[in-house]
């Protein structure tokens, strides 16, 4: 199991943005600033956001200034008088979403490109894409914005840099930042300063006699908004949910898959089928006190990180005044590998010269840097816990490591319940992240194991998870005649354990219903067959005309859902190809997700007479039309 611990996840948009007065001309903030670089971010899980900020710091070594922001925030119609601002750029680091998708705040952004017939003529601009190869669309966004700029005139002064997350995005972010500068000194003309320090973006104040009442305890906008919850509900805001039922439901195995739901009554929130729910995990408290006193900090201290540029609209990295505890726990990620840029301003504080050479070193591009970074930061899955007591020399100071770590996301899982049978009630369907490293250390994933511990009444208290609701594209088809082939192995059930109830629904309802077909596997039937009570219940009442189940390790061979596939190969092009069948695919995108897509691509060349290139083709051609649909993480 690699490090990763959860699905795509959100952007979380600081909560304490300046009010909405706020300056949304960047280019006057420029000018008043003395600023001739912008860095725009389009970011859904931080990254871009941290890369941004990066980005825009580095400007100060080269003798420049910079500010990263928010494409939400501003009138992006200003580009087109960048040429105000001498020796000006403006940078764009732009993550892809889901389906080649813009990032939520990027959205507005990509429809004004897409709208516009802007004349950028005299914006000097470089774009960074972060991206993931597993996808069908690598890097979508960044591609597109690339060429968009161009074609409404400006001037690219560096090449497209791509970041793929499926291998390693931090190092091709690094080659390319090493690279972009040095070009960028030399097209502007201007000398680096070699000013190689560490530079703070926040200074701390400890706050002293602090009326508690105005301190946050882990809310992610409004301070006491966990106490006085008002709708609407959304990533700043989020819904605290009772949890009524966290049952396991493997019957054996070494792991532990689970079921959740979340009371929504009252809440107002909407939900369709195929909608993710996002939660706010928090960090277990025990690896929180381990920080504490490894860092030799009283937990309990009240601070508060104040941004040093005033005219900034993040004015705190995560909400303000708070305590050390509470930002490690609610708001801090600080369970994921470190990027090297934390290593790098951290090294200052290593006593031992050795310690700080290899902290640096890790974070250069130099083929042994690299390898260092990975052998003993990613290969070995070593969080900031880990590191801080594996290099004992090092003693950062806890508020400098608290404005280095990237904040703590928003985790999504595939909604599996319908809303026309539970309109009051969000389930939940995941497994428990949990594996042991190199260094014989356990790391447990973030959320999950949150999630495990919320049991319904945990003496007498009822538990609760803040969470809100993210549409997706997944939705079963608009016409309920239109048959349905569900491709789902091991959690990647969850949304189609809510499209068979709602077919359930429809059919209650006198509506004539098509075909429902679910292939479905796991690894043992007396094991990890989940659901197996609900979908032997709904096959009997001929909701679910077909269930197909690939139980990979019953037998000497190993059987998975691409195989069922192929031995119905003739009856599923006839529903795909003759009756207007709509795909599903969701759960794993590296193998699973990929090998499937081939079974579809080898059953239009055998049975449709296409040619290899014509198959793949026909079924881009099913995506564009909604009818091969894909809900898939790696």
């Amino acid at each position: 199991m690699g490090c990763v611990f959860s699905l795509p996840e959100e952007r979380r948009a600081a909560a304490e943005r300046a009010p909405p007065s706020r300056e949304t001309s960047f280019l006057e903030k420029m000018k008043k600033t003395g600023r001739n670089i912008v860095v725009f971010y389009g970011s859904q899980t931080g990254t871009a956001e941290e890369f941004a900020n990066r980005l825009s710091k580095d400007a100060q070594r080269y003798g420049m200034k910079g500010m990263a922001a928010d494409p939400e925030e501003y009138d992006m119609a200003e580009l087109s008088r960048m040429s105000e601002i001498d020796n000006s750029l403006a940078i764009f680091c732009m993550a892809t979403y889901g389906e080649g998708d813009p990032t939520d705040n990027a959205q507005d952004f990509y429809d004004w490109l897409q709208e516009g017939e802007a004349d950028l003529d005299g914006l000097n601009f470089a774009v960074f894409g972060l991206g993931n190869k597993t996808y069908e669309h690598y890097n979508a966004m960044g591609k597109y914005v690339d060429k968009r700029l161009e074609e409404l005139g400006a001037k690219r002064v560096f090449d497209l840099g791509m970041g793929d997350d499926d291998a390693n995005l931090e190092e091709d972010f690094v080659s390319w930042r090493e690279q972009f500068w040095p070009a960028i000194c030399e097209h502007f003309g201007v000398e680096a300063t070699g000013e190689e320090s560490s530079i703070r973006q926040y200074e701390l104040k400890v706050e002293e006699d602090v009326n508690m009442n105005k301190v946050y305890t882990g809310e992610i906008g409004r301070i006491k908004s966990f106490e006085n919850q008002k709708p609407p509900f959304d990533a700043k805001n989020p819904f605290l949910a009772p949890v009524t039922v966290n049952r396991k439901l493997n019957k054996g195995g070494d792991r532990h898959l689970m079921h959740l739901e979340l009371d929504i009554s009252g809440s107002k929130i909407r939900y369709e089928s195929g909608d993710h729910v996002a939660v706010y995990p928090t960090n277990d408290t025990a690896i929180v006190s381990k920080l504490g006193d490894i860092l030799g900090v009283d937990l309990d201290m009240v601070i508060s990180l104040n941004n040093l540029d005033e005219e900034s609209n993040k004015k705190h990295p995560f909400p303000c005044p708070t305590s050390y505890r509470t930002a490690l726990t609610h708001y801090l990620d600080i369970t994921h590998p470190p990027r090297t840029n934390v290593l790098y301003e951290l090294a200052q504080y290593a006593s031992d010269p050795k310690d700080q050479e290899s902290m640096r070193k890790m974070a250069s591009s130099s083929p042994e840097g690299k390898a260092l970074y990975q052998s003993f930061v990613l290969d070995p899955c070593r969080n900031i816990l880990a590191i801080l007591e594996d290099i004992p020399s090092l003693k950062p100071p806890a508020d400098h490591l608290c404005e280095l770590l990237p904040r703590l996301q928003a985790r999504y899982y595939s909604i599996a319940s319908s809303s026309k049978v539970h309109p009051n009630s969000i389930h939940i369907c995941c497994v428990v992240v949990e594996y042991e490293t190199s260094t014989g250390r356990t790391n447990r994933g973030v959320a999950t194991n949150w999630l495990k511990s919320k049991l319904p009444t945990d003496n007498g208290h009822k538990a609760s998870v803040p969470m809100y609701v993210r549409k997706s594209q997944f939705r079963l088809p608009f016409k309920a005649t239109n048959p349905v082939i569900m491709v789902g192995p091991g959690t990647g059930i969850a949304p189609f354990m809510g499209f068979i109830q709602e077919r359930g629904w429809l059919k209650e309802q006198g509506k004539e219903v098509g075909e429902t077909v679910l292939y479905y596997g796991c690894r043992h039937k007396s094991e990890d067959y989940l659901y197996e009570e609900e979908l032997a219940e709904f096959q009997k009442s001929g909701v679910l005309t077909q269930l197909n189940v690939a139980f990979s390790r019953d037998q000497a061979q190993k059987v998975y859902v691409q195989h069922l596939l192929k031995n119905k190969k003739e009856e599923i092009w006839k529903q795909v190809h003759s009756n207007s069948a709509h795909i599903y695919i969701c759960g794993d995108a590296r193998n699973m997700a990929r090998d499937v897509q081939a079974t579809f691509h080898e059953m239009a060349e055998e049975l449709g007479g296409l040619t290899h290139t014509q198959a793949v083709d026909y079924v881009k051609k099913l995506m564009t039309k909604g009818r091969y649909s894909q809900d898939v993480w790696s």
